[in-house]
């Protein structure tokens, strides 16, 4: 199947990074299609070659997941036009790439729209932040990533038929 997954912050150094290896081992252990799914980062602001904060390197490592060889990359329209999917931290993410993409892309989702009740929907920036503000983020992308593996196991059904 063509087309990526795109997680988008600000920088590309903090959630974006932290959102992909999250998603990109959740959905290794799907069955197929989604197992073969990959999962890309960029920020809408991003440096090329920035490397991720030490922070989401530790909050990730407590889960498991090396984070440390990312590098960040901004946002371009061909990483928009191939993507499957793109999931945005917040709301201004998502305002930034309909007012510079045109066409918008189709599917543009915040990263925590498919919560069920009224859970945030956004998730701060921790850049800067403690060690626990990290952890934090990472962990409302956790709690996310089943409600998104249920969305893309939607969302590649409906591209097959």
């Amino acid at each position: 199947m063509s087309g990526h997954i795109l997680t988008i912050c600000t920088a590309n150094i903090c959630r974006s990074p932290m959102a992909e290896a999250l998603l990109q081992h959740a959905l290794r252990g799907q069955p197929e299609p989604l197992k073969s799914l990959k999962v890309v980062s960029a920020g809408i602001v991003a440096h090329r070659g920035e490397p991720v904060s030490e922070n989401s390197v530790v909050a990730l490592k407590k889960v498991g997941i090396d984070l440390s060889g990312h590098r960040a990359q901004p946002l371009t329209r061909e990483l928009v036009e191939d993507a499957l999917a793109i999931f945005c931290m917040t709301e201004s993410h998502r305002a930034a790439i309909l007012m510079n993409f045109d066409p918008p892309p189709k599917h543009l989702y915040l990263f925590r729209e498919f919560l069920p009740g009224s859970a945030s929907r956004e998730i701060a920036d921790p850049f800067g932040g403690p060690i626990k503000v990290y952890e934090a983020s990472r962990d409302e992308m956790v709690e996310a990533i089943p409600s998104i593996i249920s969305f893309l196991r939607g969302l590649v059904a409906e591209k097959k038929g």
